[in-house]
């Protein structure tokens, strides 16, 4: 009997990218009237509700061939983000410092089994609960997404070793992200631009929006848990079994138990790094960070400073693999206070994540040729992640080009005239979830859309606070499942989780939270909530 074969994601994102240019064939040729607005000292381009009109037909033909091309044009930062990445974490692995950090925090996180609370509720699931909350609490404060690629590549390992599988791991980073992203307590990039284009408070409504946090990271984190715990009990049971064997077979390869000792250049990177980070310690004293509509002055650089010059300290006398660890737990600190303190997006990222693979390479006393040959491995290891990236790209040139996404808002926005608050809502609620498929960028859907559904709520006299709350939670669970999201496509390759296993996988968990996500917006027309 032959084994059922999963179509390749290159495949499936090309056959989509087919259906988008059949599409164009179908949707008649339409085009919004766009104007500039400014919301919190940033431009956005936003549609002017009444000037839809139709233009002539750009049906697609040849130019699926090149939606390849155009796909790299329109998503350069992700697919250079991804290469820096897996450059850098190829040189990172060339000391074994993962392998030797996975293996010690197993080994004292299982010591926490004597202890009759952590018997009860499980180590691992602890574990998984709190890596989730954490990530989830970042996609709902700042919006992360993209950066928790980053984070696949350590997740993913230690997930395996605990006895689970990549899906897991992937769960632990990007699905939690992606639940707080649907929460979305305080997420300037998505909630603070809906709220201002809805003419409402900055961040009002935030007491119900934490109850809705709270519920979908229960929903969430406890499917995962489920899942996980039928994994742990049979491994065999995860459909990427076969595809985790690259992560195994990395791990068991990994002589852990030995540390290679340090070396002069140990000690010059050390001072490198000590250098540096003093230097900004001193230039920027105290920083500012804004949350909602709070700002924090706080000495974080100086903070991280002394830290690193501590347990830098620490780590480079014990060993190179406890220094690579110690710089990589560092890079993922300055990580969050750049996103969070100074606005950094993917280019300070890949910068960051260079540095740190530069200075590793130092600290492993590599010359310039090893650590460039080291770089174009990682870089090669990990192109397909950034080739199917641009494939998915190419999804939305297509429907862009022909001319249909104005065509299809529209067409949505006459569908809700004439209907009730729930109806009308609940229509909403499925629109913006069905437009991920289309438009896959948070900001941009809410420069788009939210002057549609606007206007539609003034007419009917719907809770413009109603309708925020049905765009964020909207524009959450889809996301993790859209073949259109170049996160989505990157992370999954970085995995190397094929797009079908992921779909059969995911497909339940986004029925379900779309759904609790629908009840959640009944309260809001139904009962007296502050803000709404």
């Amino acid at each position: 009997m032959l084994k059922k074969k999963f179509p390749h994601t290159y495949v499936i994102v090309f056959f989509v990218i087919l259906l988008a240019a059949i599409t164009t064939w179908i949707v008649p040729a339409g085009e919004f009237n766009r104007q500039t607005i400014e919301t919190n000292g940033n431009k956005h381009t936003v549609i002017q509700t009444d000037s839809y009109h139709q233009v002539d037909q750009q049906p697609q033909t040849w130019e699926i061939f090149s939606a390849f091309y155009k796909g790299f044009v329109r998503s350069p930062s992700i697919i250079v983000f991804i290469l820096i990445l897996g450059g850098a974490f190829w040189i990172l692995n060339e000391s074994k410092a993962i392998d030797a950090g996975v293996s010690s925090f197993l080994i004292k996180s299982q010591k926490l089994e004597r202890y009759w609370l952590f018997k009860k509720l499980g180590v691992n699931n602890i574990i998984i609960s709190l890596v989730m909350l954490m990530f989830s609490f970042f996609g709902a404060v700042f919006g992360m997404s993209e950066e928790t690629i980053a984070f696949v590549i350590i997740f993913v390992p230690l997930s395996v070793s605990m006895g689970y599988d990549s899906i897991v791991g992937v769960c632990m980073c990007f699905i939690g992200a992606g639940i707080g992203f649907a929460g979305c307590l305080l997420n300037p990039f998505t909630l603070g631009i809906a709220q201002e284009i809805a003419g409402l408070p900055m961040f009002s409504g935030i007491e119900y929006r934490l109850v809705i946090w709270l519920v979908i990271n229960f929903v969430g984190i406890g499917f995962v848990l489920r899942y996980a715990a039928k994994i742990k009990k049979n491994p065999a049971k995860s459909l990427v079994y076969h595809e985790d064997e690259y992560w195994r077979l990395h791990h068991s390869q990994a002589n852990v138990e030995i540390c290679q000792p340090s070396l002069n250049k140990t000690w010059i990177a050390y001072a490198v790094v000590l250098i540096a980070t003093v230097i900004y310690a001193f230039l920027l004293p105290i920083n500012s960070f804004k949350v909602g509509q709070s700002i924090f002055r706080l000495p974080m650089l100086p903070i991280l400073s002394g830290m690193f010059i501590f347990f830098g300290f620490i780590t480079a006398r014990k060993s190179i693999q406890y220094f690579v660890l110690n710089l990589l737990l560092f890079t993922i600190a300055y990580l969050m206070v750049g996103v969070m303190g100074f606005q950094w997006e993917l280019k300070e990222i890949a910068a960051l994540f260079f540095t740190m693979a530069l200075i590793a390479g130092i600290a492993m006393g590599k010359g310039p040729n090893d650590i460039t040959k080291l770089f174009v491995a990682g870089a090669k290891d990990i192109m397909s992640a950034a080739l199917v990236v641009g494939l998915a790209g190419g999804i939305i040139v297509i429907l862009e080009d022909g001319k249909v996404i104005d065509t299809i808002l529209h067409g949505i926005s006459q569908s809700m005239q004439g209907l009730g608050n729930i109806a009308t809502l609940s229509l909403m609620y499925v629109f913006q979830s069905g437009l991920n498929m289309i438009i896959t960028s948070g900001t941009a859907k809410a420069a788009l859309i939210m002057p549609i559904l606007r206007d539609i709520s003034e007419m009917i006299g719907l809770s413009k606070q109603a309708t925020v709350t049905a765009f964020h939670i909207g524009d959450g669970f889809t996301n993790l499942i859209t073949p259109t999201s170049g996160v989505l496509i990157g992370v999954l390759e970085i995995a190397r989780i094929p797009f079908s296993k992921w779909f059969k996988w995911a497909w339940p968990l986004i029925i379900i939270l779309t759904i609790v996500g629908f009840l959640l917006l009944i309260p809001t027309v139904t009962m007296n909530l502050n803000g709404f």
